[in-house]
Formats: C-alpha cells, structure tokens, sequence
C-alpha cells in the first residue's frame, strides 16, 4: 500500500435536522458526535461526527445552502446526489454497526462480498441510509 500524505479531512452532507443527524450517527452508526451543544446553542453553523482521528462527517442543515457563495452554482449543491460514502471498519465492528443499524430499524442491503476499494478487495460490505437520504457503505477487509 502506498503510503500518500494527502488524507480525507471532511465530507459535508446536507440534513434537514443536523441535531437528529447528529443523534442517528452517535446511536446507530456508532460515532462520535461533534459541537452538537454548540449548533443547538447558536455558537457554530453545524455540528459535525467524527469517523476517526483524521476525518469528520459535517452535518450542515439545508438553510445553509443560500449562503454558499464560494463558487458560482454552489448553493444549488444542497440536495444534489452523492452517490455514496463508504466506511471501512475492522470486522468487529463491522458485525456492530450491523446489528445496531437493525436495534434501530435501519434497512439494511444484503452483505455483498469482494468489492474493491481503496486499500484492496474488502471481504464483506452492506449499504444502508441515514435519515435525509444519504447512502453509505460499510465494508472491512480482511
């Protein structure tokens, strides 16, 4: 495996309720939640989850869209398809996140095996979606 000093740092998705958002991502996909007390209080834009120490998942609600003004065209981003984000786990945690997914009545796809990725073929992955319509993988590799 090469070993590239470039790292994801962030993925934005946009929610309706970043605070639900934030709450099915620390109950039922197992992260950790970020700032949470500070969006519900006013002091930052959005809250955030972290997936390991080096990438978050920030939780920007759809009101943000219009102040987009970064590039043209980006406040027309909210709402437009991601395909999906794939989370790789070790495979502990892959059969938890499973299981917690189903405590909390998330659909679940059927487990597909040998998919590639980026650091090879993971032996089992499953797609599910969170409550705004996200689609994500979870896989582990051998």
């Amino acid at each position: 495996m090469t070993d590239h000093t470039t790292r994801l740092d962030h993925v934005v998705l946009w929610v309706r309720d970043p605070v639900a958002a934030a709450e099915f991502y620390a109950t039922a996909v197992g992260l950790e939640p970020l700032r949470v007390t500070g969006f519900a209080a006013g002091e930052v834009s959005f809250p955030s989850v972290r997936v390991n120490e080096e990438t978050i998942l920030d939780l920007a609600p759809l009101t943000m869209a219009e102040r987009m003004t970064m590039l043209p065209g980006a406040p027309e981003s909210a709402g437009h398809p991601v395909n999906h984000v794939c989370l790789s786990l070790p495979s502990d945690a892959f059969d938890a996140l499973r299981a917690r997914l189903r405590e909390h009545d998330v659909p679940v796809s059927e487990i597909a095996h040998d998919s590639f990725g980026a650091r090879g073929t993971a032996r089992r992955s499953f797609y599910f979606r969170d409550p705004d319509g996200n689609v994500f993988e979870a896989r582990h590799y051998a």
